[in-house]
C-alpha cells in the first residue's frame, strides 16, 4: 500500500515537471519578421522582402551564399526589421566548406545585432568602431607567435562605437571570450545559438553531430539596446571558404523578472559591459551619503581653521622678529 502510494507520488511529480518543461518550451515564440529561412522567398530580390543582400552574397534554393571559394569577395544578408524583443534567441544554422588545407583557407563571417545595417567594413565585411554586438566565427589564424588558441575560434564583442577590431590580434583585446569550434568541410550540419536573457550573453555550439549543445561564452551584465539590426556578414582574401547561411532562426523569450530584477534591467542606450572599461564610457558615480558629505565638509572647515591658526602664529613670530632686527 505505501509502496503503491510513493509510486503514485513521484509519478505525479514527474508529470508536474515534464509540464513545466513544455511550459518554458511554448514561451519561445518564432519571430519571423527575424528570421530567414528556405525557401528564402524574395530576399534581396523584392521590395517587400524583410531582408536585403549586400556584395558578392547570392540566393539558392538551399542556403544564401555570403561569400564563395573565391579571394576577395566579400557579402552580406541584412534583416530590414529593427527588434525591440528584451530576451532573444538566435539560432544560426550554417557551413563552411572549400579546397583549402588546414590554415590555407579564410576568413570567417560574423553575426551581429547592431545599430547600422549594410555598411560594409574591414571586420568580416562589415563595418568597424560599431555599435553593438559581433559574433565572429574566425577560420585563420593572424597572430602566428600565439599558440594557445586552435583556429577555426569563436568569439564575441560588444562595442560602443569607439573600439576597433585588432586584426593582428585575431580580435583579442576587446572579446568576451571564445572557444575553438573546428566547423570547416563536415558532413553533418553545424549550429550555434546566441541567447540574451536577463542582460546574460550566452553562446553555444552544436558541430559535433550529436545534436547537443556546448557552452562556448557566458557572460553577464550585458546591457544591449533596443531597436538594432540583425545581420550577418563574411570576407575572403588571399584565402577562402564558401560561407554558407542555411537558417536564422530569431525566437522572443518570455522571461519572469522579480521588481528588483525589473529596477536594474533599465533600458540602455548605448552597449555596456558591466567590469568592462570601454573608452568613452564612464562609469557613473555613486552618490555620496548624508553622513560622508557631512564629514567631508566638517574635516575641511577645521583643515582651513587649523592653517589659518598656524599662519596667524607664523606671521606673528615674523613680526617679532622683524621689532628685533629694527632696534
Amino acid at each position: 500500500m505505501a509502496a503503491g502510494w510513493l509510486r503514485a507520488v513521484v509519478t505525479g511529480l514527474l508529470a508536474l515537471l515534464l509540464c513545466g518543461t513544455r511550459a518554458e518550451q511554448t514561451e519561445e515564440h518564432l519571430k519571423r519578421e527575424h528570421s530567414l529561412t528556405k525557401p528564402y522567398q524574395g530576399v534581396g530580390s523584392s521590395s517587400s522582402s524583410l531582408w536585403d543582400l549586400m556584395g558578392n552574397a547570392m540566393v539558392t534554393t538551399q542556403y544564401v551564399r555570403l561569400t564563395p571559394d573565391m579571394q576577395s569577395k566579400q557579402g552580406a544578408v541584412w534583416n530590414r526589421v529593427p527588434c525591440y524583443l528584451r530576451d532573444w534567441e538566435m539560432q544560426v544554422h550554417f557551413k563552411i566548406h572549400g579546397q583549402g588545407k588546414k590554415n590555407l583557407n579564410g576568413d570567417g563571417f560574423a553575426i551581429w545585432y547592431t545599430k547600422d545595417r549594410m555598411q560594409p567594413g574591414p571586420v568580416f565585411g562589415s563595418k568597424d568602431n560599431f555599435l553593438g554586438l559581433g559574433v565572429f566565427v574566425d577560420t585563420y589564424p593572424n597572430e602566428e607567435k600565439q599558440q594557445e588558441r586552435v583556429f577555426p575560434y569563436l568569439s564575441a564583442m560588444v562595442n560602443n562605437g569607439s573600439l576597433t577590431y585588432d586584426h593582428d590580434r585575431d580580435g583579442r583585446p576587446t572579446e568576451l571570450g571564445g572557444c575553438t569550434a573546428m566547423v570547416r568541410n563536415l558532413n553533418h550540419d553545424t549550429f550555434l545559438v546566441i541567447r540574451y536573457v536577463k542582460r546574460r550573453l550566452t553562446i553555444m555550439i552544436d558541430i559535433d553531430g550529436q545534436q547537443e549543445w556546448r557552452d562556448c561564452i557566458d557572460m553577464p551584465g550585458v546591457h544591449l539596446p533596443r531597436g538594432y539590426f540583425f545581420g550577418t556578414s563574411s570576407v575572403t582574401g588571399d584565402l577562402s571558404d564558401n560561407h554558407d547561411i542555411i537558417s536564422l532562426k530569431l525566437y522572443q523569450l518570455t522571461v519572469e523578472r522579480t521588481p528588483e530584477e525589473e529596477k536594474r534591467d533599465k533600458e540602455v542606450f548605448l552597449p555596456v559591459v558591466d567590469n568592462m572599461k570601454l573608452p568613452g564610457v564612464e562609469a557613473p558615480l555613486e552618490p555620496m551619503s548624508g553622513l560622508a558629505l557631512f564629514l567631508i565638509v566638517f574635516f575641511s572647515l577645521v583643515a582651513l581653521v587649523f592653517a589659518i591658526v598656524i599662519g596667524v602664529i607664523i606671521y606673528n613670530k615674523w613680526q617679532e622678529q622683524s621689532r628685533k632686527h629694527f632696534y
